[in-house]
């Protein structure tokens, strides 16, 4: 698979919150409960990447090191929900590199390709969804953009995606790929090719709504089964009164659509993902 990259760099100043970084350079290894330096700035990447002939845009948000040759920092790809690579992951993409990680929002539709409305964010997922090899070779073709970024510790990656991201992510672990975890937030739990303890290798977080209707309980089932039956070390973690896109603002706040915000639910899961994250960067 060649994957070809061009980059346009844009260096964004941002002002320092105090925060639990990652970061650490190759010779100083990090502590969990060591509360790294502040990341007072980040520096912000345009990327057009191709996979194939197809040409992919995305964005990558990276702590603005002053010895950029020496700094390795874990690498987090976050994975957009069915509208597409927007503000919404770049937005979590910028929090996660003044944390510390070098975060890259992907993109697995195509570059210009951004659904304007829902039927057409159904057409474009489903595409993928009715297709989980090309999902997998996507999803897999931006980790290794990831990992191909500078200063990014390889050994240290994570997947995080929400909702068609989260679906995503899972694919992406159960293909068997190189990567330390995978966290869905409302993602969907169903697949056509499930982990096998033979290929599984990441730790997988799911961030769950416990009334989503759009996740049935005979997906919740099987994925449980499919998790002792892979023996993988995971963690599924349910929070009430939330339905689908319980992370997102723009789904608005009325439960009985079946998608709405909860914003206890999502500072809640924002707190342990970043924990999860702490743990997989060790």
């Amino acid at each position: 698979m060649r994957i070809a990259l061009v980059l346009s760099a844009l260096t964004v100043a941002l002002a320092a919150t105090a925060a639990f970084g990652l970061a650490r350079a190759a010779s100083t290894p990090v502590k969990a409960q060591e509360e790294a330096q502040v990341v007072a700035a980040i520096k912000t990447t345009e990327l057009t990447y191709k996979i194939g002939d197809d040409e992919f845009s995305g964005f990558v948000a990276a702590p603005d090191a002053a010895n950029p040759d020496k700094a390795k920092y874990p690498g987090v790809l976050i994975v957009h929900n069915w509208m597409g690579e927007k503000e919404f992951e770049r937005a979590k993409a910028k929090s996660l590199a003044m944390r510390g990680f070098v975060a890259f929002a992907c993109d697995m539709y195509g570059k210009g390709v951004r659904p304007k409305n829902t039927d057409e964010a159904r057409a474009e997922a489903g595409k993928l969804y009715g297709n989980p090899e090309l999902l997998r070779q996507r999803i897999t073709a931006a980790l290794k953009v990831l990992k191909e970024q500078p200063n990014v510790d390889g050994s240290r990656c994570a997947a995080m995606g929400y909702c068609f991201g989260g679906s995503v992510c899972l694919e992406l672990a159960r293909s068997g790929a190189e990567v330390a975890g995978v966290i869905s937030l409302h993602g969907g739990l169903g697949t056509q090719k499930p982990a096998t303890a033979e290929t599984l290798k990441a730790k997988i977080l799911v961030l769950h709504g416990a009334d989503d209707p759009f996740v049935p309980q005979k997906d919740i089932d099987a994925f449980h089964k499919e998790m002792r039956d892979a023996k993988a070390d995971w963690h599924m973690v349910y929070f009430g009164n939330s339905v689908h896109s319980f992370t997102e603002p723009a789904a608005g706040n009325d439960n009985s659509k079946g998608a709405a915000y909860n914003a206890k639910a999502d500072a809640r899961s924002w707190e342990m993902l970043k924990d999860f994250l702490s743990e997989l960067a060790r």
